[in-house]
């Protein structure tokens, strides 16, 4: 590992986040957006479904799963948390900037999963046909390039998304990282997949300074999980620590 982390954004003036859901960016990567535009980095977000089929903590909200009005209000959660996090720079694919010129705007829907075994999803297996995870390859491509060509945006350096299996396996994730790595690829982008440990190709970011501001973004997004202390328990019940640290590996 690099003795400065940070030296993996020399000549970087913008990053390009490409997430599946609302609440992706906070989970996975909110505390190294928050010290990246600390550190002067312009940085754009593109989400690529409002997650209108995510299951929803049992509460308050509990009416709103698997009703239209989901999708709606998942936007406003990610509204607030993007605000705590500083990000003012936000895209949802297939909206303009984020749309291929001559296409009409479109919504493209959340996949849906199936559990696999603990730690992997799947595909739900009944995704419909608007869905992100089943729509054109191709059109999707397009319309990250779309934003990425905007001539009044910013374009970015890098480009940064999921691994291989789109950190655990929904196919939403996995798409996502397809079209980066595609949409990179055709303008010359460079690119780096979100890393879970640190590893000998991996650049790691220690950012536990950032994690109060983490916090406060995730209590945005409560139709999905429950802050309870240093950890979040999902929806679906499953605890984790919160992410503060996170790594990057270019590829």
């Amino acid at each position: 590992m690099s003795a400065d982390p940070f030296a993996l954004f020399d000549g970087v003036d913008t990053v390009l986040f490409v997430h599946a859901h609302p609440d992706d960016e906070t989970l996975a990567g909110g505390a190294l957006m928050v010290e990246l535009l600390a550190r002067g980095i312009h940085v754009q977000l593109v989400t690529c479904s409002r997650g209108e089929r995510g299951e929803v903590v049992t509460g308050p909200f509990s009416h709103l799963e698997g009703t239209p009005e989901l999708a709606a209000h998942r936007e406003g959660e990610i509204a607030g948390a993007l605000e705590i996090l500083g990000v003012t720079d936000h895209a949802w694919l297939g909206t303009p900037p984020a749309r291929a010129a001559g296409q009409r705007p479109r919504v493209y829907e959340d996949s849906g999963m199936r559990w696999i075994r603990e730690g992997l999803a799947g595909p739900a297996g009944d995704a419909s046909a608007q869905s992100f995870s089943t729509s054109p390859l191709k059109e999707e491509v397009a319309d990250l390039l779309a934003l990425i060509d905007d001539p009044v945006g910013a374009r970015p350096q890098l480009v940064v998304s999921y691994n291989e299996i789109g950190g655990y396996g929904h196919p939403d994730h996995v798409r996502a990282r397809e079209i980066a790595v595609a949409a990179a690829a055709a303008r010359g982008i460079r690119f780096a997949e979100l890393v879970e440990e640190p590893g000998e190709d991996v650049t790691w970011f220690a950012l536990e300074h950032r994690l109060d501001t983490v916090i406060e973004a995730l209590h945005a997004h409560a139709t999905q999980l429950t802050v309870h202390g240093r950890d979040v328990v999902h929806s679906g019940g499953q605890r984790e620590p919160i992410r503060t640290s996170i790594g990057l590996r270019e590829i």
